[in-house]
């Protein structure tokens, strides 16, 4: 059974920084795309950051130049970095994997931008 556990959520001022964490019961080879969503209170969820299992990258515009997504095929984890936080990044953050035809989420981690 897959499964991925968030960490690194939390309350940050504006402009701050966060790492988010995601780590896999299975190696990430197993996985064609990881990545990260996000939902806000009352909006649906969108995709924030993904990266394949070749290593290609793809993000948000919203996030764009601001977020990072990395992997880290040792310790099967996948990792968000996040500089120049704003308010409206406020949301729970899901980790999410696909493998063949099947998406995999985890349980999510809050992140709240505020002063």
């Amino acid at each position: 059974q897959v499964q991925l556990v968030e960490s690194g959520g939390g309350l940050v001022q504006p402009w701050g920084s966060l790492s988010l964490s995601c780590a896999a019961s299975l190696s990430l080879f197993s996985f064609n795309t990881m990545g990260w969503y996000r939902q806000a209170p009352e909006k649906q969820r969108e995709l924030v950051a993904v990266i394949t299992s070749a290593g290609i990258r793809d993000y948000a515009d919203s996030v764009k130049g601001r977020f990072t997504i990395s992997r880290d095929n040792a310790k099967n984890t996948v990792y968000l970095q996040m500089h120049s936080l704003k308010p409206e990044d406020t949301a729970v953050y899901y980790c999410y994997a696909r493998r063949g035809e099947f998406a995999h989420w985890g349980q999510g981690t809050q992140v709240t931008v505020s002063s």
